[in-house]
């Protein structure tokens, strides 16, 4: 299933990940485990500004199906069924939450050598279909997403993109929000493990006649430690450092403040991902 051109949302994927992913402001600690059965189990506790919250999720897979399965603090039931391979070249996916029986999705995702074609429907009174498909190769696809919600016959969304994909950089261009949106990106890999690069992103809103210009990069200060920075035109700069404190158990420490604004008490983030 990896000799296409991959979903209509990995176009831009890496560059949005470089400049979204870890970044965060508040305080996360999770544990990873696996069990001689082969369920993985991970406990996770946020605290928020005041609040604090948490939840406790198993994956389990079994031939081809997926099972996970989500409990938080608010006694919500998360759970999402895989299913690889029903039928050739396909995925499916079965998500809900209990106990809001009205947040059931159903999604199909079809893999081809020269296209890809996801379909999902939510299973609610008022039933929404997304439709998204790709064209094209690992290198170059040209993508469109569009949704449709039938009890008002109306159009909900639709974009359209264009993804250039090369060993060390990948480029896109997306125009979303129903065509008030656009946006181009650029990433550039600088080492070949790929943790160090450099990535630009511009945005333009045409409703609102503004454009957003952002810059970032990570960099590899050695095996175990990574850090990452991010300045846009309206003075928002993040920063992120992260360490491997023993094989595959990460400590995030990050940061944002507004240079135009530096009466403002910076935002802090603290993560802790422990896999034992």
């Amino acid at each position: 299933m990896s000799c296409g051109p991959g979903l209509f949302s990995d176009i831009g994927k890496k560059a949005r990940d470089l400049l979204t992913r870890d970044y965060i402001s508040d305080q996360k600690i999770s544990v990873s485990t696996t069990t001689a059965t082969g369920v993985a189990i991970t406990s996770t506790a946020t605290k928020k500004g005041g609040l604090s919250s948490g939840d406790v999720g198993t994956v389990y897979k079994y031939n081809n199906i997926l099972v996970d399965v989500k409990v938080d603090t608010e006694s919500k039931i998360a759970t999402t069924l895989t299913f690889t391979e029903i039928v050739p070249s396909t995925k499916t996916i079965a998500s809900f939450k209990l106990p809001d029986f009205n947040s059931g999705k159903i999604e199909v995702q079809y893999f081809h050598c020269h296209a890809t074609l996801a379909s999902a429907v939510s299973l609610n009174q008022t039933p929404t279909i997304d439709l998204s498909t790709t064209i094209g190769t690992p290198s170059f696809v040209i993508g469109a997403e569009a949704g449709y919600e039938p009890s008002s016959g109306r159009l909900t969304k639709y974009t359209a993109s264009i993804g250039v994909n090369k060993p060390d950089s990948n480029a896109s261009i997306i125009l979303g929000d129903k065509g008030d949106t656009i946006k181009a990106s650029y990433i550039h890999h600088l080492d070949e493990l790929k943790k160090t690069a450099c990535v630009g992103e511009i945005t333009r809103r045409f409703s609102l006649n503004e454009n957003t210009f952002t810059v970032g990069g990570s960099y590899a200060v050695d095996s175990l430690t990574m850090v990452k920075a991010k300045l846009n035109n309206h003075g928002k700069l993040g920063a992120l450092l992260q360490h491997e404190i023993i094989p595959k158990s990460l400590v995030t420490l990050s940061s944002e403040m507004d240079t135009k604004a530096l009466d403002k008490t910076p935002k802090f983030g603290l993560a802790l991902a422990l896999k034992p």
